[in-house]
């Protein structure tokens, strides 16, 4: 499995090809480093640095790539990795070659509780976007180049981004398109799927943090539970430091009429503790029973988005997803 990192390692900073590495858990800072890897087996990961990655993701099979941002509080090994080989399994399942899951791993706190290391994790994810507006750099460069030489990569690309995780795309996307872009977003990526989204419900709109990332996608997708219990104490959290409003994760955008019309509200509020309880939270795949986990229809819906290249939803752009 291919993973891009600014996670702090064990070893040194300095890049070297072939080298085993691993993460130093305990350090939660965000590096302004990136690593471009590959998981071999369960902790056992190598460096492959960019080039290598990229000539990978090239020869893939897969027809198309996603990218995955995880959420708050979420470690390597015992959370991201295996998550990560559910969604690949599922898309496998759901059409063979169609889809490889590649997962961006931001610096997480190892703290036990879903509280404690809120902040820490926030401030993380923050600093974090800037080490991936270099990766968003880094990609497109690399497709212009290949154009350049008349080699095509027709590979599309798509982006979900889970919890905390829409902050450190927001953050990207956002010092990429005004320092790389001169504030001139490209269309880049086919699909963004936006998942119980930590950010503010109106950040999609003109002059807010989010508004380029309708720009640089075909279709933005939000999907949102109003009953979403890790983002209710994320809310609670936030209003005790007088810093927040209703998140994205619980009712989509504020006003579907002042985003973009390529901006679904997908509400998942029917299925979504079913899928996660008690909390909620993670259900793009049903975890309901731990010994046979299932893909469930909200990742029915996504699958079938990166598919075709459309969204299924009533004409308003909203859509309830039933159980």
């Amino acid at each position: 499995m291919l993973f891009i990192t600014n996670r702090a390692l064990r070893q040194s900073v300095r890049s070297r090809l072939n080298r085993k590495v691993d993460f130093s858990i305990s350090d939660n800072s965000a590096c302004q480093h990136l690593y471009y890897c590959e998981r071999t087996a369960p902790g056992e990961y190598r460096e492959i640095k960019s080039d290598g990655f990229m000539e990978q993701l090239r020869n893939s099979k897969a027809e198309q790539v996603l990218f995955f941002v995880h959420g708050f509080s979420n470690l390597p090994e015992p959370n991201i990795f295996p998550l990560v080989e559910y969604l690949q399994k599922f898309f496998n399942d759901y059409q063979k070659n169609l889809v490889e899951v590649i997962p961006i791993i931001w610096p997480c706190d190892d703290d036990k509780g879903i509280l404690k290391d809120y902040f820490d994790d926030q401030r993380a994810a923050d600093a974090s976007a800037f080490a991936f507006a270099r990766a968003l750099g880094k990609f497109d460069d690399w497709r212009n180049n290949l154009a350049a030489k008349d080699i095509m990569c027709l590979k599309r690309i798509n982006v979900l981004c889970h919890s905390m995780g829409n902050r450190v795309f927001r953050g990207a996307t956002r010092d990429w398109v005004d320092h790389d872009q001169f504030g001139h977003p490209p269309l880049l990526f086919r699909n963004i799927f936006l998942m119980a989204a930590d950010i503010r419900h109106d950040t999609l709109e003109e002059g807010k943090p989010g508004e380029y990332i309708p720009d640089i996608c075909r279709n933005l997708v939000v999907y949102h539970a109003a009953d979403d219990l890790a983002l209710r104490a994320s809310k609670t959290v936030n209003k005790g430091n007088r810093i927040s409003s209703l998140r994205m994760g619980h009712k989509g955008p504020r006003d579907l009429d002042k985003v973009p019309k390529n901006v679904y509200s997908i509400d998942a509020g029917f299925v979504n503790q079913d899928y996660d309880p008690p909390k909620g939270h993670t259900y793009f795949i049903n975890q309901n029973n731990k010994k046979s986990i299932k893909p469930g229809n909200v990742f029915e819906h996504l699958a079938n988005c990166i598919k075709k290249g459309s969204v299924v939803a009533n004409s308003d752009r909203t859509l309830e997803i039933q159980g």
